[in-house]
């Protein structure tokens, strides 16, 4: 007797209609087809693979926020036109378009609430608004978020997701590194933590200011990490580079990072890290006792 092995049943092109949309997605790392409640139940992360999807400032409060409770910040703050910016649309116009069509109003947004019980402050970035590019409007955001902290004697940790500094603002949007990196220090001289996680991508200005001058960096698997592009070098040198440049493995390797973490685990290592940057910075007994 032979056996054949029964054929899968294929969706014909007239069934195809009934089939909702957005209910599958494509992983963008090794290319398996994902139904969106698998992909939210890990994370929204592969669970083939492990890529990770670029993730909103909201989900990453949700993620590590005690209870998804949380209170946001500099809510109303939007972005004007210092240099009066015109490309194939004005920039106003072309902000306001953002606006409309993903209801964000900026690349950042800034929140505090409990992580493992202890007060934190976040503020994250998000390339879903014109490739979270850093301008005045995120500058000044995460240098209130590090303000907040500083009032608030709270551990600061700035999520980056970024494609560098935005063109539409020029020299403003250069100034947010100088800015930032300096109110950074007031946050080392009342020897309050930060944290530094970068996902993919943290590109430009943004890696080359506040994303790499954590007390602890730390990043996402596979994240796109650097300056210029890996093209650009490329065509620059005339060099073939090495595999996996820019990559966090690679930088954690050439010891640029201090640890990758998997998204599930992002929230107990960031309580973790916390716990114990606390604990540094309490004054031992001797020193209390004078002894």
């Amino acid at each position: 007797m032979v056996w054949f092995k029964r054929a899968k049943p294929s969706i014909r092109t007239s069934d195809r209609r009934d089939i909702p949309e957005g209910l599958w997605r494509k992983c963008d790392s090794c290319g398996a087809a994902l139904h969106k409640k698998q992909v939210e139940d890990h994370l929204h992360t592969c669970c083939e693979c492990g890529h990770h999807f670029r993730i909103s400032p909201g989900r990453y409060f949700s993620l590590l926020f005690d209870e998804n409770t949380y209170e946001e910040f500099c809510t109303t703050l939007r972005a004007a036109d210092p240099l009066v910016f015109s490309d194939t649309k004005k920039y106003p116009d072309r902000v306001e378009a953002v606006i409309e069509k993903s209801g964000k109003t900026e690349a950042c947004r800034n929140a505090s609430g409990l992580i493992g019980g202890r007060q934190a402050v976040i503020s994250a970035m998000d390339f879903g608004f014109i490739g979270g590019s850093m301008g005045s409007v995120v500058g000044e955001k995460i240098a209130r978020a590090i303000d907040t902290s500083i009032e608030r004697n709270a551990p600061l940790i700035i999520i980056s997701q970024s494609g560098g500094a935005r063109m539409m603002e020029g020299a403003f949007s250069l100034m947010q590194m100088a800015k930032t990196s300096a109110r950074l220090s007031r946050l080392a001289e009342k020897k309050i933590p930060y944290i530094s996680l970068m996902t993919d991508p943290t590109m430009g200005g943004t890696s080359a200011s506040y994303a790499m001058l954590g007390d602890v960096n730390i990043s996402e698997p596979k994240a796109l990490i650097g300056f210029a592009g890996p093209r650009v070098i490329k065509d620059t040198i005339k060099r073939e580079l090495p595999e996996g440049f820019q990559r966090a493995e690679f930088l954690l390797e050439h010891g640029f990072l201090d640890m990758i973490v998997h998204r599930r685990d992002l929230k107990g290592r960031i309580s973790q890290l916390l716990g114990h940057l606390a604990e540094a910075d309490q004054p031992s007994a001797e020193a209390v006792t004078g002894n």
